[in-house]
């Protein structure tokens, strides 16, 4: 069973039976510059040969982040279908073109926000950025938004992916898919 198909399978199923129309919600967990472990939601653009892709800016917490150490971990939760998908992997940029691709896909107030915007820097005080704000969404009221030098995007490549179904009986059914060298070893584990 190729675990890539079975995604997609659960994230089409879970599409159709969700009311928030986003199983495109994961966590996205990193080794902190601290060494301490960090996470925070971001939203999958799509599976791409093989890898996960995400977007956002390069030098915000979580850029800094994949960087210095580029094993991260993703995790769904789809409470519609009641599953939940783990998923271990090297992360890597995406290249540049790919990135004005994705950024062209974007809101414009978003493209705006995140040409404004130092993600998770300090501010002293939030009205100047939405001055800022307000001055580019003029600037650009008929103009496109070019995507910032600092915004790209990660290919995450997984080495694990666990799938959970969760049963009322507590019995849940797991299945590990490891990445070996000529495709995937699976393994049931105890719930």
């Amino acid at each position: 069973m190729d675990p890539l198909r079975l995604f997609s399978k659960w994230y089409d199923e879970e599409l159709e039976k969700s009311m928030s129309n986003i199983p495109s919600a994961c966590c996205i967990s990193s080794i902190g510059l601290d060494g301490y472990p960090n996470a925070r939601f971001v939203s999958l653009k799509e599976v791409k040969d093989g890898a996960f892709i995400i977007t956002g800016p390069l030098r915000s917490r979580k850029g800094l982040e994949i960087e210095k150490s580029p094993k991260v971990a993703l995790t769904f939760w789809w409470e519609a279908t009641q599953k939940q998908i783990r998923i271990q992997g090297n992360a890597s940029k995406i290249s540049d073109r790919e990135a004005v691709s994705y950024f062209n896909e974007r809101a414009k107030d978003s493209k705006i926000i995140s040409m404004i915007s130092e993600q998770g820097a300090i501010i002293d005080n939030i009205d100047v950025l939405k001055k800022r704000f307000s001055k580019a969404e003029t600037t650009y009221n008929n103009q496109e938004v070019s995507k910032p030098e600092n915004w790209g995007g990660y290919a995450i490549q997984p080495i694990r992916i666990e799938f959970m179904e969760f049963e009322k009986s507590r019995f849940h059914k797991r299945t590990l898919f490891e990445r070996e060298h000529k495709g995937w070893s699976t393994r049931i584990l105890q719930p």
